[in-house]
């Protein structure tokens, strides 16, 4: 392989390494944070409280992969804009909530399947940051 090949595909490859460590953050935060939360009784029902269970749930997840960036040297634009990946999807669901389309179990599906593409997104925008950032 020539060094024109291999740089490209190794900038590929830390894009693609990035992106599964944010899910990995995103899971550790929003289970250790949770477990906390939920251990301080500061937890939300989805059926009770799916709103905000939904954004606890957002902010558990947004501060494992903001602490994560930071540690790596990330700028806070691009951590905040992942974060808001985690927010974002709830923006257009939570009328379909309040309408009696969809329950919480729902809300929380749609959200997160809508997460991922949206995190996607975000690393595309800036995908600089991405693929030239230095680990």
């Amino acid at each position: 392989m020539t060094s024109t090949t291999s740089k490209p595909r190794s900038h590929w490859l830390r894009f693609t390494w990035h992106y599964i460590e944010m899910l990995i953050t995103m899971f550790a935060g929003m289970i250790l944070l949770g477990l906390l939360l939920g251990a301080a009784g500061l937890g939300f029902s989805h059926e009770r409280d799916p709103e905000l269970a939904y954004l606890l749930m957002a902010f558990e997840m947004s501060a494992g992969m903001a602490a994560w960036m930071r540690y790596r040297g990330h700028r806070w634009a691009p951590t905040l804009e992942m974060c808001g990946a985690m927010f974002a999807p709830a923006l257009p669901v939570f009328p379909l909530l309040w309408l009696d389309v969809i329950d919480g179990e729902s809300l929380m599906v749609v959200a997160h399947m809508a997460m991922f593409p949206l995190m996607l997104a975000a690393m595309l925008w800036r995908r600089d940051e991405y693929i030239g950032h230095a680990h």
